[in-house]
């Protein structure tokens, strides 16, 4: 074993962080920053080449997921940094800059969705950050090479930017992304139901309330009525910043109205209107763990045969024996795959 101490790692890439004066998130409904970090990974050899180009592969977080918490370290575990530094230090792997985009919200996410109930971080993602980069930083700036990965939420965000914007976009990487709702979020709506009616009176207001008064997720539910909440602020808010929910909260009874709304951004619902630039894409992974406690195995299945369906076949798919957690290991898998098939 190395004799190297956990904190000592010495990197071979470089790492950036900048502060990011976003436009489109100025005046969100949520009164979130609009000044974001941005950390940007620069291979080895970057400085040396000053006529070399690079693919970019841009990084996205799972739901309360914040930028800088790409630092932490989980117990005998490299932390993400150096996943991606060991990855790219590798002969043979493609060196790619590599982008760590926040897109937190004080609901605990925005599915890089445009919404009113959030703000424009897709369009922050696509129309600001991708350009600048490509204008401060030596990307082979084309569609071609640029991808775009991540777990849960960002696994989410990763299916359906590329679906949204193939002319960004032509690579992905999804580690347990959400997709098949009704398996995914569904199941949770009656618990939530229960939460709301013995904790807080039936009425999310006053769960935003309690929750903000002390520490994060110190109370049982915390995690399932902040999901509700914040998938609904982005996929069911009405233009003038009404958030819908899916069920009504007194007996978790679907609403039919509000779940279609949910449903037509299902990652395995917009395959087929998207069919042709996915059968252009250039690298699909898919991975998620078989006891994924959200059944996202199960969406990942459903998502990879929705391509099929269409006609993408050349995609790489894998389950493997995990839960949703601590699959951080798995990251440099999708990232590799992304570089071969961008380079």
């Amino acid at each position: 074993m190395p004799n190297l101490a956990p904190w000592s790692r010495e990197l071979k890439g470089r790492f950036e962080e900048v502060t990011f004066d976003s436009r489109v998130l100025k005046g969100n409904r949520l009164g979130d920053p609009h000044q974001r970090p941005l950390i940007i990974y620069t291979p080895p050899g970057y400085e040396q080449d000053s006529r070399r180009r690079y693919p970019c592969l841009y990084v996205i977080q799972g739901l309360t997921g914040q930028v800088d918490m790409w630092r932490n370290r989980s117990a005998m575990r490299k932390s993400y940094p150096e996943l991606v530094d060991e990855l790219f230090a590798t002969p043979g792997v493609p060196p790619c800059v590599v982008v760590l985009v926040d897109c937190w919200t004080s609901v605990g996410g925005s599915q890089f969705l445009d919404s009113p109930g959030t703000g424009k971080y897709h369009s922050y993602l696509c129309n600001e950050i991708v350009p600048w980069i490509d204008q401060h930083y030596r990307t082979m700036a084309q569609a071609e090479h640029r991808g775009i990965a991540g777990k849960s939420s960002g696994g989410y965000g990763a299916m359906v930017t590329p679906m949204l914007r193939p002319d960004l976009f032509s690579g992905l990487a999804t580690h347990a992304g959400d997709a098949l709702f009704e398996v995914c979020y569904q199941p949770g709506f009656p618990k939530s139901a229960r939460l709301l009616r013995d904790k807080h009176g039936g009425s999310f207001d006053a769960f935003w309330k309690d929750f903000r008064s002390r520490p994060a997720f110190s109370r049982e539910g915390d995690d399932h009525l902040l999901n509700d909440w914040c998938m609904a602020a982005c996929y069911s808010t009405d233009d003038d910043g009404t958030v819908r929910l899916p069920y009504e909260p007194s007996t978790g009874r679907l609403v039919p109205q509000v779940w279609e709304r949910w449903l037509r951004w299902d990652p395995v619902r917009m395959v087929p209107q998207h069919a042709e630039s996915l059968r252009k894409m250039r690298a699909i992974y898919i991975d998620a763990g078989t006891k994924d406690e959200w059944f996202l195995d199960l969406g990942a299945e459903a998502y990879r045969r929705a391509l099929a369906d269409v006609g993408v076949t050349d995609v790489f798919f894998e389950l493997f024996d995990a839960t949703h957690m601590a699959i951080e290991y798995r990251y440099p898998l999708g990232l590799k795959y992304l570089a071969e098939r961008l380079a």
